[in-house]
């Protein structure tokens, strides 16, 4: 019960990833707030309000207690009813679970500014406006915990996906400026780059032989080997653990790096246009990554 008297809110609840995080929560002893809209994975709708439910039902069935909201956290003014619902429940706010998501995959030179925003607006701010909504609650109390999902797709960049891997990527920036604005009043912020198969992975393609092995691997990785990850993360045992970015992959754990400088050269007369092209691009390009190795950190085998 590493999670009992705490307070959860877990977006993007009604299936997948954010299901299994609020039902382990929930088994951990935590009141959760089961936020879904109960949209299309394109984000139309909301098409049922029943998502969420079925979540809240099978937490009630095991004997947790839970709401269902159905607010969207797009918007500033609905993510404040989220926090808030966790207040008028149970009182108090200890775990923000930005989980919620959507996707507008296109091609980059096809993507259209809708296409663009509403990806940028449920990811990227939706996790913003609900961290923010909680911020306060957390400072006075002086505790709290945020566990945000990003994405490997942010991290190393993705076909098709400019959006999600913009928002996803901004997240991880967002995490780390929240753990460091909020040290000082006990609050932690952490990123997980989850690993399985899912509503948001279910349309990757698989009409190659290659394609489709991917794909077998990736239904290896069910959504609940992410949860436990969750619950550590949100719990008091992981109270020095902050600014920093994971990832689950079956029966794996992952700490990603983070950029740092990797090469430097100087030169004492300063830089001109042609010096860089003649002599500093010779002493990078090595340490350049290729754009074909991107692909490398979904190399698994399962164990």
């Amino acid at each position: 019960m590493m999670l009992e008297g705490k307070v959860a809110v877990v977006t993007g609840a009604g299936g997948g990833i954010g299901r299994e995080i609020a039902l382990a929560m929930a088994l951990a002893g935590a009141a959760v707030v089961v936020n879904d809209i109960g949209a299309s994975l394109t984000g139309e709708g909301p098409t049922s309000t029943t998502p969420g439910e079925q979540t809240v039902a099978i937490i009630q069935q095991r004997g947790g207690r839970a709401v269902v909201n159905t607010d969207s956290v797009a918007e500033w003014a609905n993510a404040q009813r989220i926090v808030q619902t966790a207040l008028d429940s149970f009182g108090r706010i200890d775990i923000v679970v930005n989980n919620a998501g959507i996707l507008r995959d296109q091609i980059f030179h096809k993507m259209s500014p809708e296409e663009w925003l509403a990806v940028i607006n449920v990811h990227l701010n939706g996790s913003f406006f609900v961290s923010r909504a909680a911020a306060e609650h957390f400072r006075k109390q002086g505790s709290g915990a945020y566990v945000h999902m990003t994405s490997t797709s942010g991290l190393i960049g993705n076909f098709g996906q400019a959006n999600y891997s913009a928002a996803k990527l901004g997240i991880a920036a967002m995490s780390k400026s929240i753990a460091l604005d909020m040290q000082r009043f006990g609050v932690r912020s952490n990123c997980i780059a989850p690993f399985a198969w899912s509503r948001m992975t279910s349309s990757i393609p698989a009409s190659t032989e290659a394609e489709r092995a991917r794909v077998a691997r990736l239904q290896q990785m069910t959504p609940d080997k992410n949860a436990p990850l969750a619950v550590f993360l949100a719990s008091d045992a992981a109270k020095d653990v902050t600014g920093q970015i994971f990832a689950a992959r079956h029966n794996e754990l992952f700490l990603f790096s983070q950029p740092r400088p990797i090469r430097s050269t100087h030169r004492g007369e300063g830089w001109t246009p042609e010096a860089i092209a003649e002599t500093a691009l010779p002493a990078l390009k090595s340490h350049f990554l290729p754009l074909d190795r991107s692909g490398d950190v979904f190399s698994w085998d399962p164990v």
